[in-house]
């Protein structure tokens, strides 16, 4: 950010408009300006920087990690091999459960070349609460943080802006449930017993210098965020994303790189007008946005009311998606859970590229649709998102047609070949009506 306002162009600002097709002089006033980001660490080595903001493809992140009963790392970095293999953008290490050292640098090795994302909150807790050492001490908590940064960690979760008061009154609300953040409960839980403020609130300061230090990226945690549609848009939130855009201006004030997350469960109609609010009160910051779940009836098909909510988001001007699975609010995912989580996210994402960034996202889907008007099976299934479940449903009657096997020979494509075909001949272009 710095270089970049001061005329330069840095290389990982050439990489980055060099992959999304945009002009590197814009790309340049729109780092300056905090309107981008470029996620990655000067500490690690061998991770491509990762463009998130204005004018610039949506991005998909994966969350992996143990709990605290299920601790399985040779699961976990299959999750990261799923989410490679299947097109996230980044990772999120979310652990809770083991060597939380060992899990992360494993989980870091394993994701190369995508950029990592971590919440020390959790560790700060688990080293010493579950522990049985009683409550962390406000430096635990700053020095878990520079911990993940020296390891390598591209981005974290810093839940700064719930502050002591925000925290009772979420406790005294009628919130369904006041807080569904699990950093966020952690913080809101240290400060009541402690009587103390947020350590990331009252550091701030010290914590920008930390990530400017190793040039790393700040997502501004929403510990606040609604758990249920009901409570969507309520004092509490609006008072944690003003506190957020604080935060925001004094990271750019610092040459810090920040994005902010948000907005959790918010009814269909609200969810256009959460990302503008939200662009609004932070001048273009981006957008981190988690779910957004438009409805609360759909345990096991969650993925699925989060990618209806996730589409709108990205199409209004959201940068940054974070997946949601089968299993939210009911498991840990198994790996095909992460694949069924993060298609459905990807999908969400091109689906607002569509509206926001017009042909030059639409392209793909014109490939696509121009080999499904010929029939060629081959080069609109291989150029899906998922060309093996693709494959499986095209075949799975073992019938070898030129068509599908839902028309056969009433093929819509088929029927009017002929017709088309005379026309074509004579010099006249087929009707499109």
């Amino acid at each position: 950010m710095r270089i970049a306002r001061s005329g330069g162009t840095p290389p990982e600002l050439e990489i980055v408009a060099r992959e999304e097709g945009v002009d590197v002089n814009k790309l340049r006033h729109r780092v300056a300006e905090g309107r981008v980001i470029i996620v990655r660490n000067v500490k690690r080595e061998g991770v491509k920087p990762l463009g998130i903001g204005e004018g610039l493809r949506t991005k998909v992140n994966v969350n992996v990690g143990t709990s605290t009963h299920v601790v399985n790392i040779d699961m976990e970095l299959e999750k990261v091999r799923i989410a490679k293999q299947y097109g996230a953008d980044a990772i999120m290490d979310l652990s809770i459960g083991g060597d939380l050292d060992e899990i992360r640098r494993l989980i870091l090795r394993e994701s190369a070349p995508l950029p990592v994302g971590t919440v020390p909150t959790y560790q700060a807790w688990m080293e010493t609460v579950a522990k049985g050492k009683g409550l962390p001490d406000e430096d635990h908590f700053i020095k878990v943080v520079e911990r993940h940064l020296k390891d390598g960690v591209d981005f974290m979760t810093i839940h700064a802006a719930i502050t002591r008061e925000l925290a009772e009154k979420a406790v005294k609300s009628n919130r369904i449930q006041p807080i569904v953040s699990r950093g966020g409960a952690l913080l809101a839980a240290w400060m009541l017993e402690t009587g103390s403020e947020n350590p990331y609130w009252k550091n701030f300061d010290y914590i920008l210098e930390l990530f400017a230090e190793y040039d790393a990226t700040i997502s501004l945690g929403d510990s606040l965020r609604p758990g249920a549609i009901h409570d969507a848009h309520d004092q509490l939130q609006i008072a944690e994303l003003v506190n957020n855009a604080r935060l925001v201006e004094k990271a750019r004030q610092a040459g810090v790189m920040v994005m902010v997350e948000g907005p959790g469960h918010v009814p269909l109609d609200r969810v256009v007008e959460d990302v503008k609010l939200m662009k609004a009160v932070t001048r273009g910051a981006p957008y981190y946005v988690l779910g957004p779940l438009v409805t609360d009836v759909a345990p096991g098909y969650d993925h699925i009311g989060s990618a209806i909510g996730a589409a709108l988001a990205a199409a209004a001007g959201a940068d940054f998606i974070c997946y949601v699975t089968p299993a939210e609010h009911l498991s840990l995912p198994t790996p095909e859970q992460v694949k069924e989580g993060l298609i459905a996210a990807r999908i969400a994402a091109h689906a607002g590229d569509i509206v926001k960034l017009g042909e030059k996202a639409a392209a793909w889907d014109r490939l696509v649709a121009e080999a499904r008007a010929r029939l060629d099976w081959r080069t609109m299934i291989d150029n899906s998102l998922d060309p093996e479940r693709a494959w499986k449903i095209h075949t799975q009657f073992g019938t070898n047609l030129p068509s599908c096997t839902m028309c056969g020979s009433l093929c819509a494509c088929l029927v009017l070949e002929k017709w088309a075909r005379k026309l074509k001949g004579k010099g006249v272009q087929p009707s499109t009506k």
